[in-house]
C-alpha cells in the first residue's frame, strides 16, 4: 500500500503577478502615506515645478523638499529633467495624477466636505 502525499500547489504565474501587484501597490501607497510627499505629488499633478517652487508651495524646509523628491524619483513616481542650473520634476505618469485625486476625494468625505455616494 502506497501513502499518497498531498502537498499545496505550487503558486501559478497568476499568483505570483498578483502578488508583486499587491506588494508594488502597497510599497507606493507607503511613500504617498507621508504628508510632504502626498503634497509634492498634489502640487505636481498640476504640472512641472523645481525645488523652489515646490518648497513654496508645501511650506517644507528645502532640504526635507529634496529629500522627499529623491525618494519618489528612486521610486519611479516622479521624473525630472534639467531646464539651466534648474532641476524640473513632474509626475511620471496620468495614473499616479488620478490616484492623488482619488485619495484627496476619499479625504473629503471623511471630514464631512462631500456627500458620500457609491
Amino acid at each position: 500500500m502506497s501513502a499518497r502525499v498531498h502537498t499545496a500547489p505550487a503558486h501559478t504565474p497568476q499568483q505570483r503577478d498578483d502578488s508583486e501587484r499587491l506588494a508594488t501597490a502597497a510599497a507606493i501607497l507607503a511613500l504617498l502615506a507621508d504628508r510632504t510627499r502626498l503634497a509634492l505629488l498634489h502640487h505636481l499633478t498640476e504640472g512641472e515645478a523645481d525645488v523652489a517652487t515646490l518648497t513654496t508651495a508645501t511650506g517644507a524646509a528645502r532640504p526635507s523638499v529634496s529629500q522627499h523628491l529623491a525618494k519618489l524619483r528612486l521610486a519611479g513616481l516622479v521624473t525630472t529633467r534639467k531646464d539651466g542650473r534648474r532641476v524640473v520634476y513632474r509626475l511620471q505618469h496620468g495614473h499616479l495624477k488620478r490616484l492623488v485625486a482619488e485619495a484627496l476625494n476619499v479625504a473629503d468625505h471623511k471630514i464631512g466636505q462631500l456627500p458620500p455616494h457609491d
